[in-house]
């Protein structure tokens, strides 16, 4: 009989790619996952992994017995969320992620109300961006992620996950309290074209936005810094280093030499949760929902 713990380490082999990305998501040693894939391979009498110059590769047989492992280890999920639902209590461990302002905004208000209502219930948090957040949950590395889009710009939900409203977040314009447009009630995009910003780093989902906002506007933007903090953003533009966007999420205190100015067409960050749809009826779950939706809630009040 096939042992359950070798086929999630093929399984997270073939999620990761890789012998230390696997070891990484398992939490366990590159040596431990080799020794599970070994055994693995004389208990199928074939072989399942083979050299790719200093890595490896499944093998046809491999990927065969992947996607099995991936559809058995649902089913496991499946009977775990269904066990979990019929017993009705809010126990065992749970795992979150949020990209960072949600986590500062929203997780402390969140672990709290979860350990005074659920003391039973281990919750462990992470920070990770939306794209690689939505990554871990597929991959089974976190059960539920605290992500974001645009009201312009969405971020792809893929099939298998459920998806949860939280709050909208309306950003405002950072200028130093000495720029031209600082005694403004409201702005227009366009009005920055010839300043520099300061931006979330290359390659993030929140950059792509900005460069695809800024340019819709008719500005091709001069990215002067790169920060993936917004206290350093803010730090920078306390500075007088820029512009830059500033989320009222998880914002805390402004420093001084900073104006912020609401956009006059307005932007929207729209916060959300997502998890496995295999794990939906289990209890710490829906406890973990109702936790966010009501920090939300308390985010959107006047």
């Amino acid at each position: 009989m096939l042992n359950l713990e070798r086929l999630r380490t093929l399984d997270a082999l073939a999620r990761h790619g890789s012998v230390s990305g696997a070891a990484e998501g398992l939490h366990v040693t590159t040596s431990a996952v080799s020794q599970q894939l070994a055994k693995l391979e004389r208990e199928v009498g074939q072989q399942l992994l083979a050299k790719n110059g200093r890595g490896v590769r499944l093998t046809d047989a491999g990927r065969l017995l992947a996607d099995h492992a991936a559809r058995i280890l649902s089913q496991v999920e499946l009977a775990q969320s269904d066990i979990e639902a019929q017993r009705g209590e809010v126990v065992g461990e749970i795992r979150l992620s949020a990209f960072p302002t949600a986590a500062r905004g929203l997780f402390p208000a969140v672990l709290r109300a979860l350990r005074s209502d659920h003391p039973e219930l281990r919750v462990h948090t992470r920070e990770l961006e939306p794209e690689d957040g939505i990554r871990a949950v597929l991959r089974g590395d976190t059960d539920l992620a605290v992500v974001l889009d645009w009201s312009n710009k969405r971020l792809p939900v893929p099939g298998g996950l459920a998806k949860a409203e939280l709050l909208d977040d309306a950003p405002d314009i950072a200028m130093p309290a000495g720029h031209r447009l600082a005694v403004r009630a409201e702005v227009d995009l366009e009005e920055f074209a010839d300043d520099d910003w300061v931006s979330w780093p290359e390659g993030e989902f929140c950059y792509d936005w900005l460069m695809f906002t800024l340019r819709s506007k008719g500005i091709e933007p001069r990215i002067a810094h790169l920060a993936g903090e917004h206290h350093t953003q803010l730090a920078l533009i306390a500075a007088g280093m820029g512009v830059c966007v500033a989320p009222r999420l998880g914002r805390g205190p402004v420093p001084d030499g900073v104006r912020l100015v609401p956009v006059r067409q307005r932007m929207r960050r729209h916060v959300h949760a997502v998890w496995r749809t295999d794990a939906d009826r289990r209890p710490s779950i829906r406890a973990a929902v109702r936790a966010l939706r009501a920090a939300g809630r308390e985010m959107d009040a006047p």
